[in-house]
């Protein structure tokens, strides 16, 4: 793991040549703190969950899928479990922010295809520009695929606040994600009425505190799924859920697919 200063300055190096591709492979980013990149930066997790932390909001990121993060988007990357490689592309300054696919965030499941071309970029590190013309015209090419075969975006992304009013209770939903937990009992707990809590969810988070729950549960029963064995029944149990046919029909409104078609792909 970079030391926090040699992670300053592995920014600025990878800021101070523009015209070039930028690869890097490392081990984490757990302990860095908010960032940007002047270029466009592709970041695939080979294994392990991680998660996508921005100023607004928290996305999740499964193995075997990949972040495009638009240009100057601050952002750091979380880990919950010490077993993760990533990888990192920074591509050529190219006006991306005016390009409809690469100005947004998005997390895609990384395809046969892509899966092959960043398997053969696995040994590369540092800058490849016009004058590396074979590495270079490679990951210009990679880049310039992704729009083509990158369609059906992960949609789980949780609101995040650094209010020091709601911290602790976020807090505390995280950390008792499989108990019964209800607006009212919550509020007692920490010194708000219902309708205060209620207001101050919609004022921070721009959600109900039902929304903020659900989105909270099915992060947590995804990461369950990538990360142990337990079946579809357990996991729903585990994030609180007494209905089985009530938590996948949740997963696949929120998730776009059923648990059993995400848990079959990560395998």
């Amino acid at each position: 793991m970079l030391t926090s200063e040699d992670f300053v300055a592995e920014l600025e190096n990878i800021d101070s040549r523009p015209e070039t591709m930028f690869v890097l492979e490392q081990h984490s980013e757990e302990n860095y703190p908010l960032h940007q990149h002047q270029k466009t930066q592709l970041v695939y997790v080979r294994s392990g969950v991680a998660y996508l932390v921005t100023p607004s909001k928290t996305y999740f990121l499964p193995a075997r899928h990949y972040v495009l993060i638009p240009p100057r988007l601050e952002h750091r990357v979380l880990f919950h479990s010490p077993q993760h490689v990533v990888t990192g592309l920074c591509f050529a300054e190219a006006r991306d922010a005016d390009h409809p696919f690469f100005s947004q965030l998005g997390i895609y499941p990384v395809t046969d295809l892509l899966y092959e071309l960043l398997r053969y970029t696995e040994s590369w590190h540092g800058h490849y520009g016009p004058a590396q013309y074979e590495p270079y015209l490679f990951l210009l090419n990679l880049k310039l695929v992704l729009p083509h075969i990158s369609h059906h975006p992960l949609p789980l992304a949780l609101p995040t606040t650094e209010d020091p009013r709601l911290v602790p209770v976020l807090r505390h939903i995280y950390e008792h994600i499989g108990e019964l937990l209800e607006l009212g009992s919550l509020a007692r707990h920490f010194g708000f009425s219902p309708r205060s809590l209620s207001r101050l969810f919609q004022e921070c988070l721009s959600i109900s505190f039902g929304q903020y729950l659900k989105l909270r549960r099915m992060m947590a029963a995804m990461e369950m799924m990538l990360k142990t064995r337990q079946t579809i029944s357990e996991v729903a149990y585990a994030v609180g859920y007494n209905s089985l046919a009530s938590f996948s029909n949740t997963f696949n409104k929120l998730v776009g697919q059923r648990p059993s078609e995400f848990a079959a792909r990560e395998q």
